[in-house]
């Protein structure tokens, strides 16, 4: 008797269930709605890959003559990625540490139209564009998006610490007679300087060129940059 209670007990609960559910999930199905719901809704959600990498402002504009004597601007990269460094060639210390960087990051993008480099020198005075030319084919430089710029030093010098800020400075004390960060900025296809975050949710704002990890993150971010 007892057993016959419980099988009605339940019958009444699977028919509540049914004259409650069954309309509901008639009604999604001829809406074509069926796999919606919140919790779904939030697991559909897709974001740009480029969103991953925190916007940092606008590059500022420049236009310099590269080692081919060609004017090249901020426009020039319009529509590239693009990694910038500022540099010397006779520089005796981080330079040289820097140049391998960047040629590790070349050789990774090198055939890509939608990738370049830009190496800024800070000793105009004796960078002209023969020297960089020369200096570019002893680095053993390929792409031919990779440019190597020269001008006035006051301009460059504010590119550098009012437009990048990143310091660049003159010091007689110190070897080659100038002082410059190893740092890289990277830029994307519309002209905005982008980075990652760090451990603590930070932006790192540019990246070590003087570092395999620095290397190998800009490398992954430009390839986020690239498929956006």
């Amino acid at each position: 008797m007892l057993k016959n209670k419980s099988y009605i007990g339940i019958s009444f609960i699977i028919l509540l269930f049914g004259i409650y559910a069954v309309p509901k999930i008639i009604d999604r199905i001829e809406n074509n709605d069926v796999v919606k719901g919140d919790r779904l809704d939030k697991v559909g959600l897709t974001t740009k890959n480029d969103d991953k990498l925190v916007k940092i402002g606008p590059a500022p504009k420049f236009e310099l003559i590269n080692q081919d004597n060609i004017k090249i601007t901020n426009e020039t990269y319009r529509g590239k990625v693009y990694v910038l460094e500022f540099f010397f060639t006779t520089c005796p210390s981080i330079c040289p540490k820097m140049n391998l960087s960047m040629l590790a990051i070349e050789s990774s993008f090198f055939g890509n139209p939608n990738f370049g480099i830009v190496s800024i020198t800070i000793d105009p005075a004796h960078d002209t564009p023969a020297i960089l030319k020369a200096h570019a084919k002893l680095l053993g430089v390929k792409s031919s998006n990779w440019n190597f710029l020269t001008g006035d030093k006051d301009y460059i010098f504010g590119i550098a610490n009012k437009g990048f800020n990143l310091y660049v400075g003159e010091n007689s004390k110190v070897n080659g007679g100038f002082e410059h960060s190893g740092l890289f900025a990277l830029v994307d296809k519309n002209g905005t300087i982008r980075c990652r975050k760090d451990d603590f949710g930070n932006p790192i704002l540019y990246y070590d060129g003087l570092d395999k990890k620095g290397v190998r993150d800009i490398q992954q971010d430009i390839n986020i940059l690239l498929k956006d």
